[in-house]
């Protein structure tokens, strides 16, 4: 029952697109270099839009054919396209688009909708903007609407608010020195409670040269439900995939779970799946991520993404304030033989209502509204595993061009693992085919082109000083040994760029990538909750109690004819009254049980974990990025240094 493999991702939506249709050949953000690494997350969003292979100028250009244009179009063009070039970046799009006031969603799938590329032609730019109005007037938003209002000449016009565009961050007036972040701090900016991340503010000049001060999350007036400070106090596990063992037509994979609890302990993942069968039976009414599935076959890829997979959910079970107590829970982590214990423990599945109940007090702090808070994140759920999926898929194509910029090794040379996702052989023609589309494979176009591969850099400068040990001309000269010494010092130089950057990479991919995607899994988990509150929360209350009146009526119709051997029906009828009386102040008590159930999960799970988690993200993130950066300058500073002594003649 465990061993069998899962069904298809739950979650992709019915139409992913949301009803907007594409001619664009590719979307950006239609597939994830680790989909199949991580075939169980939501399905990524927007999903692939069949179209015809052909060039998207050319099919904008019979879009939007001889039609008027409005005036605004042009003018918000030339906006953000200064020098007239044509094409401008999706970026400079985004922050047109941005004055219109429509969902960051609805911006978002424009944009992705017009292009795949990291710039956009003027055309597109227009097909833009006609889109904008189309969703401003609540119409269909689709490149074939506004083909037939180009047709007919009435391109409509969106309504925008040019006068407040943010500047570009990507434009820098140059500089003759480097200004340390520590001169400069921008103020803190004030948000409002509707508008938590200011967009509808103007981004300051400085907003780009300056660090500001470390942000310190400010205590909850509310109460977390939780220890002071607890986020300083997670738990954490550690599994560590040994390898196949059993034999032939019985070999399974392995697990090492190391834990603060006890010594390490080695898993099957059928036992991963039965202990969380038995935790869904026992706390269904929880929130707790479901497990990556078992493939018959995975390569190392898949198997070390369900090692990841299984990590996080161990980590959220492991830090639930109620199921870290389980004592099921406790034996899978510390038992050195969990198959030994089975045998030997019964094992109760008994709901977690039957043998707890709520007192008076805890029932009163469940809000009357809870209901309508039910629904709000029910309406919720969808678009925002929908939102962290993209972020997640966003963030994967961020590590990967960090780390093509950082090694730019093709991927048929690199390690094993890759071999298998790319299922190239290495010295194939295919996979040198495959090596040369690296960038389009990873979406490193030409921004990330003019990044060096550092690691080869080093190697080539290396061998160069090394031919070059001594000077032609057979003597002493100081002109070639005060270069050699100085392309040794380059040498040296860009091997610190390259560790530099591939430490940063493994820290993005090992923690800030896991937690994104934690993030992800845990309102994946809040549908599934609201999944199994629909469907195990139902009772029969209303039906005893309509089988109590009608038993009711018939006893006093027994005791009123008093016929012979009437005393013994009335005993079966009064019998049958207790017991379903009993069984719906059962089912009452239930009610409540799950009522408070929900409230604690909403209020002290997914409240804090959304919040408090996401904080902690967001400052690990930023000072990792500051001192990445720093370290970058601080390189080429040295550098910069240590070569201005090299010789010239």
């Amino acid at each position: 029952m465990f061993n069998a493999p899962r069904a298809q991702p739950r979650y992709g939506s019915a139409n992913a697109n949301g009803g907007f249709g594409s001619y664009v050949d590719e979307n950006p953000l239609a597939a994830s270099v680790y989909d199949t690494l991580d075939p169980w997350s939501a399905t990524p969003s927007p999903s692939a839009t069949p179209a015809p292979a052909a060039n998207s100028s050319s099919v904008f250009s019979s879009v939007i054919a001889d039609a008027t244009v409005p005036a605004i179009y042009d003018r918000s063009f030339q906006l953000v396209d200064p020098t007239n070039s044509g094409e401008v970046s999706v970026n400079s799009l985004s922050r047109v688009l941005g004055t219109s006031s429509l969902p960051a969603a609805t911006i978002d799938r424009i944009v992705n909708l017009v292009s795949s590329r990291p710039r956009v032609s003027k055309l597109e730019f227009f097909v833009a903007l006609a889109l904008v109005a189309l969703a401003q007037a609540g119409k269909d938003v689709s490149i074939e609407q506004v083909a037939a209002l180009s047709s007919q000449n009435t391109l409509p016009e969106p309504s925008l608010d040019l006068s407040r565009l943010p500047p570009s961050a990507s434009t820098f007036a140059p500089t003759n020195n480097r200004q340390k972040s520590t001169d400069i701090h921008a103020p803190i900016p004030s948000y409002a409670t509707d508008d938590p991340w200011n967009t509808n503010s103007r981004i300051p000049n400085n907003a780009f040269d300056t660090a500001p001060p470390p942000t310190v999350a400010a205590p909850s007036t509310l109460g977390t439900g939780l220890a002071p400070n607890w986020w300083t106090k997670q738990e954490s596990v550690k599994i560590t995939l040994l390898g196949q063992q059993g034999f032939i037509l019985n070999r399974y994979f392995v697990y090492e779970i190391s834990t603060s609890r006890g010594a390490p302990v080695p898993r099957r993942y059928s036992e991963f799946a039965f202990v969380w069968e038995c935790l869904m039976r026992r706390y269904p009414f929880r929130l707790f991520p479901a497990l990556p599935p078992k493939r018959i076959g995975g390569d190392e890829l898949f198997l070390e993404q369900r090692r990841r997979g299984l990590t996080r959910a161990l980590n959220f079970v492991l830090n639930h304030p109620v199921m870290k107590e389980d004592a099921l829970f406790a034996a899978f982590l510390t038992e050195p033989s969990f198959e030994l214990w089975r045998k030997n423990t019964p094992i109760s599945l008994d709901e977690e209502s039957v043998s707890k109940r709520v007192d008076r007090n805890e029932e009163m702090t469940i809000p009357s509204d809870l209901e309508e808070k039910l629904a709000t994140l029910r309406r919720r759920i969808n678009p925002l595993i929908e939102q962290w999926q993209r972020i997640c898929i966003l963030t994967e194509r961020i590590v990967k061009r960090r780390e093509a910029a950082a090694v730019r090794t093709p991927p048929a040379f690199r390690p094993g693992a890759h071999q298998a996702h790319f299922n190239l052989p290495i010295f194939s023609s295919s996979s040198l085919l495959a090596a040369s589309n690296f960038d389009s494979i990873f979406g490193l176009h030409s921004e990330s082109d003019n990044q060096g591969d550092m690691a080869r850099l080093t190697n080539t400068l290396r061998a160069v000083a090394e031919v070059n040990e001594q000077c032609w001309r057979g003597d002493d000269c100081e002109l070639s040994t005060g270069v050699k010494l100085g392309l040794q010092q380059v040498a040296a130089h860009t091997q610190r760029q390259s560790e530099i950057s591939e430490l940063r990479t493994r820290t993005l991919f090992d923690t800030t990538l896991e937690s994104i995607k934690g993030q992800r899994d845990l309102y994946v988990a809040l549908k599934d909750l609201l999944i199994r509150n629909d469907r195990f929360s139902i009772d029969q209350v209303e039906r005893l109690k309509q089988r109590v009146e009608t038993t009711s009526l018939k006893l006093e119709s027994v005791k009123a004819a008093q016929k012979e051997g009437w005393q013994d029906e009335a005993d079966r009828h009064s019998a049958s009254i207790e017991k379903d009386q009993a069984t719906i102040a059962a089912q009452l008590s239930r009610r409540v049980f799950i009522r408070a159930c929900l409230w604690h999960e909403l209020r002290v799970v997914l409240h804090n974990r959304e919040n408090t988690l996401l904080t902690q993200i967001v400052q690990t993130f930023a000072r990792e990025e500051q001192e990445f950066t720093e370290n970058v300058a601080n390189t080429w500073a040295s550098l910069s240094e240590t070569v201005s002594e090299m010789p010239l003649e």
